[in-house]
């Protein structure tokens, strides 16, 4: 199901004990097209678990040629170490002419995560696919579920909370920065899409699957 268990069990922890956001569920977005999106989303790499940055480095070793046959240009260090050491992340590269979506965030920097190739395509991804596994197997988990967000508890919220962001709430908006996924194209508002439980159904029963809980049954449920 995924490469990298322990990081999926704590996600599957979170999500048993979390609470539905079924409001922000039935906002209307756009199933992932990635011939119009480019790979938006991930322009800034990913910030990934210990064991997914162990387990990437390990696919790095082994599977040299195929990268390659990707035509992906890996740099010494794909896989950084930031925040002091206290996390690490997917490096990034400058786009070339014609990678990014036509209408590309003007606020979003012009890079592109080192493992996409020159058509938005996740390297890891393909790789999972080349050797027969599911498609999101070896992709670290932030990458997969996007859009949704597993907010933690906080003062305020006493479980964790399943849920998508919009416009006005996104966390990472500033009076400087509009946001992050809600300006993705998955991830912001679409009047001529589908509500999100039904755009974000393979996500949502992969979560469930992960966790033992029907997420899509709950939310097409409310919808009764």
């Amino acid at each position: 199901m995924s490469a990298y268990q322990e990081t999926a069990e704590v996600l599957a922890a979170q999500i048993r004990e979390a609470q539905l956001d079924h409001e922000a569920f039935e906002q209307w977005i756009r199933p992932c097209l990635l011939e119009s999106c480019r790979a938006t989303c991930c322009h800034d790499g990913v910030y990934l678990s210990k064991q997914e940055a162990d387990g990437i480095g390990r696919l790095l070793d082994e599977h040299v040629a195929f990268f390659e046959q990707c035509g992906l240009s890996l740099p010494d260090e794909p896989i950084l170490s930031v925040r002091g050491g206290g996390a690490f992340k997917t490096a990034t590269r400058q786009a070339e002419p014609g990678e990014l979506a036509e209408d590309y965030p003007a606020h979003f920097p012009q890079t592109r995560c080192v493992f996409l190739d020159r058509q938005g395509r996740c390297g890891l991804q393909r790789l999972s696919m080349e050797q027969g596994r599911a498609a999101w197997h070896d992709k670290p988990l932030t990458c997969w579920i996007h859009p949704i967000l597993i907010l933690p508890v906080t003062r305020e919220r006493s479980r964790p909370l399943v849920t998508l962001v919009s416009p006005e709430n996104d966390p990472q908006k500033t009076s400087a920065y509009p946001g992050f996924a809600s300006c993705t194209h998955c991830g912001r508002p679409d009047s001529s899409g589908v509500p999100a439980r039904e755009a974000l159904a393979p996500e949502l029963e992969m979560l469930g699957n992960l966790s033992g809980r029907d997420l899509l049954a709950e939310l097409n449920a409310e919808c009764i």
